[in-house]
């Protein structure tokens, strides 16, 4: 079954010291905060989110899961699909979320630096692994944005469907959090490089932008900073792509 059967806008609840926050480019200090996980995880869910995108900032920041106590409480609050991300670094850390409740374990930097972990945590919890792609300037960066890889975002992507991924997240770094718009090309490039789902994140500031990335190809699409702000509701968004 695939992650996304039909297109899906996806909440982002990023959490920073047990609160949700949006940064701006991803970096510490930009943050603006927006109160508890559980309280903002039911907000999507009454508006009609059918999975919620998790990331724990402390834990992608210092490579070590920080805010399991707010990810539990989702869990055990909320009984849609949930995705997250954010140090997660080995198989066991991966096995363990899965095992509490999490559908999908989303891995950037790890997956990047020892792609057989993919193959290894697939193989046990098939179709669980998402594919945190960060692109900036057409190259995939780790360690939160700061450095390159010289690795092209498509043909990376096509190597972890065949190390048994269930779904690529693909993240355009040139545009997140600027609430200024997506482009298309990039997100259409992964597209077409697999036949897994990819989920496009970054720069959506319009509901023309969710379409724009749906027309582009892709399965689903996060969002943060718009709904945050009220540029428009998921249910205004939800609305209009039907």
């Amino acid at each position: 079954m695939s992650a996304f059967p039909e297109f899906e806008v996806v909440p982002a609840v990023d959490l920073q010291d047990g609160e949700v926050v949006q940064l701006v480019q991803g970096e510490r200090g930009t943050e603006k905060r927006y109160g508890d996980p559980v309280e903002a995880a039911e907000r999507w869910i009454d508006q009609g989110a059918a999975t919620l995108h998790l990331v724990d900032l402390d834990g992608a920041f210092e490579g070590e899961r920080a805010n399991a106590d707010a990810v539990e409480r989702i869990v055990e609050a909320t009984d849609v699909s949930l995705q997250l991300g954010g140090g997660i670094r080995t198989a066991a850390d991966a096995a363990d979320l899965l095992d509490r409740g999490i559908d999908r374990v989303i891995m950037g930097t790890a997956a990047v630096n020892d792609p057989d972990l993919v193959a290894e945590i697939s193989a046990d919890y098939p179709g669980s692994v998402v594919v945190s792609l960060d692109a900036k300037d057409g190259e995939v960066v780790v360690e939160g944005w700061t450095e390159g890889t010289g690795i092209n975002p498509a043909e990376a992507a096509a190597r972890y469907e065949e190390l048994g991924a269930g779904a690529i997240l693909f993240t355009d770094v040139d545009v997140e959090g600027r609430l200024e718009g997506v482009q298309t090309e990039p997100v259409r490039k992964v597209v077409e490089a697999v036949d897994i789902p990819v989920i496009a994140s970054g720069g959506v500031a319009s509901i023309d932008d969710i379409r724009d990335l749906r027309a582009a190809g892709a399965s689903a699409v996060v969002v943060g900073s718009a709904l945050y702000e009220g540029e428009f509701t998921l249910e205004e968004a939800r609305a209009a792509l039907e």
